[in-house]
């Protein structure tokens, strides 16, 4: 064996180490959020921090960057598959952010945050902001540390940025958001003066949550999901645990008095896992298996929730099994079922809200967390904050904190910069459903028969089996031919509800 195999081979058990430590992590996790004793919480969380700090300094080890330096030598580097020096570099790129990071400081964190989401559990059943704000305000504080000690970029937020969508910035996003605003507002205004407004009275009923699971363990089914590599149960806010391409796990929340919000939440959890149940077998072991960005993770998930899901072609399949489920409780047309659920009206909760305003709660989400780390905000004022922007974009006020500032859980795990990556997500879904309708003959004929599948196959053959072996830009230009397009996202939406409100 060479001196370079050796170090190659020493630098991967490292990474499969690492990725170990990730999956009881994972486990730890889910267990949290699905069910973990109330009693044992606090030392749960402990235990997370515990696991988590061993795997930190694992991964800013000096023997660690020694290995990197080694296989990114001239002439060694090239010797490398194109799956090691993709992950060389960017092992590099995280050792260089995590080694500024002093281990216990680290470990603080973690625990800091599993109690903050402990917290907000509780806080949001109980309407309670003041009894979370001051976890919420030691994982800020935790995070801004991070920011002084990592160096901010040309803002403080583009360095959070940079963790979910790699080479974003406040100076594209306000761009692309500002547009897309420019675009849509107007959209929504002639929707709201449409006179053809769809019927929902139908859905305001008492549905059973046993057959609502029922039917959402059969879409997860026709989706592609596999049983054997993963499993839903319940969570206070739906996710996706990806531990490894043969168990991903997913949650939804059954809500009696509504019959979709369980479904889309379990549709949108399913695309997600799609995409780490299908993630080629080179790659497992390694931390490039996995979404090569939160944007791009999104993509699948709203791309499968909304453009696949909320579609007449899949209603047109499928409404006739959900009324079976629900004896005389369905009786509309499809035609009424579809357009009744995929009303465009300014709503609270950011996951029940329809495909176009949804990009206004993240608007909003994205310019309070500017504002927490760029701005100064306090937290003690995010409440009041949270109100006036739904006011202002929304025209509309939550009632409580619970339906307002309180209702995301990501702050309390410290995921700040994570919510841009939702509208970029509409945006890449777009900008695929428009390359695979030309590509995939026939797609919605596909649709319509329930024929699933062939979508799975085509999305696995073009996204899904290369984790993270792709950047999201590469990923993008390789599968539609040009950069981000945000104008795909304006098309599919003017098309869909020109059509719904028959402007």
């Amino acid at each position: 064996m060479s001196e370079q195999q050796a170090v190659l081979q020493q630098f991967r058990e490292t990474i499969h180490k690492i990725k170990s430590y990730e999956e009881a992590l994972g486990l730890l996790y889910w267990d949290l959020r699905t069910g973990a004793p109330r009693k044992g919480m606090d030392t749960r969380s402990e235990s997370i921090g515990m696991v988590s700090g061993e795997m930190f300094k694992l991964s800013t080890s000096p023997q660690l960057g020694e290995w990197l330096s080694a296989l990114e030598e001239k002439g060694s580097f090239e010797e490398l598959t194109e799956i090691d020096q993709r992950l060389v570099s960017e092992t590099r790129k995280e050792y260089d952010r995590s080694v500024k990071i002093p281990p216990k400081l680290y470990q603080e964190y973690v625990v800091a945050a599993a109690q903050s989401e402990n917290k907000w559990e509780e806080a949001k059943a109980q309407n309670d902001f003041k009894g979370f704000q001051p976890y919420l305000e030691k994982v800020i504080s935790y995070t801004n540390q991070f920011i002084d000690l990592w160096g901010a970029k040309a803002t403080r937020y583009d360095t959070l940025l940079d963790q979910y969508e790699p080479g974003m910035t406040v100076s594209q996003l306000d761009k692309v958001f500002g547009d897309l605003r420019d675009k849509l507002v107007p959209l929504s205004a002639a929707i709201a003066a449409s006179p053809h407004q769809p019927d929902t009275g139908f859905l305001r009923q008492s549905f059973d949550k046993s057959a609502q699971k029922s039917f959402s363990l059969y879409i997860l089914e026709q989706m592609g999901y596999d049983f054997e590599a993963g499993r839903l149960d319940e969570s206070a806010h739906p996710f996706a645990t990806g531990l490894n391409p043969g168990d991903v796990r997913i949650t939804t929340r059954y809500l009696e008095n509504d019959v979709t919000s369980a479904l889309f939440g379990t549709i949108h959890e399913g695309g997600h896992a799609l995409y780490e149940q299908n993630i080629m077998a080179e790659l497992t072991n390694t931390t490039l298996c996995t979404g090569t960005s939160m944007g791009i993770h999104e993509s699948q998930s709203r791309f499968w929730e909304n453009v696949i899901g909320r579609s007449r072609p899949f209603w047109e399949r499928y409404f006739g099994e959900l009324q079976s489920r629900f004896p005389g409780q369905l009786d509309v047309s499809v035609d009424q079922f579809y357009r009744g659920n995929n009303i465009v009206s300014p709503s609270l909760i950011r996951i029940e809200a329809d495909e176009l305003t949804y990009n206004l709660h993240i608007i909003i989400r994205y310019e309070m967390e500017k504002l927490i780390f760029d701005g100064g905000a306090k937290v003690s004022d995010l409440p009041e904050l949270w109100n006036e922007k739904y006011k202002q974009y929304l025209g509309i006020t939550p009632p409580s904190d619970a339906e307002g500032v309180l209702q995301d859980v990501h702050w309390s795990g410290g995921a700040f910069g994570y919510f841009p990556s939702y509208s970029l997500g509409n945006m890449y879904a777009a900008q695929f459903a428009d390359t695979m309708e030309k590509e995939l003959e026939g797609m919605w004929s596909l649709v319509g028969r329930g024929e699933l599948l062939p979508i799975k196959e085509w999305l696995s053959e073009r996204i899904y089996k290369y984790g993270k072996l792709r950047s999201p830009s590469e990923l993008v230009q390789s599968v539609t031919g040009k950069p981000l397009d945000p104008q795909c996202l304006v098309d599919y939406l003017t098309k869909k509800y020109t059509d719904i409100y028959k402007l």
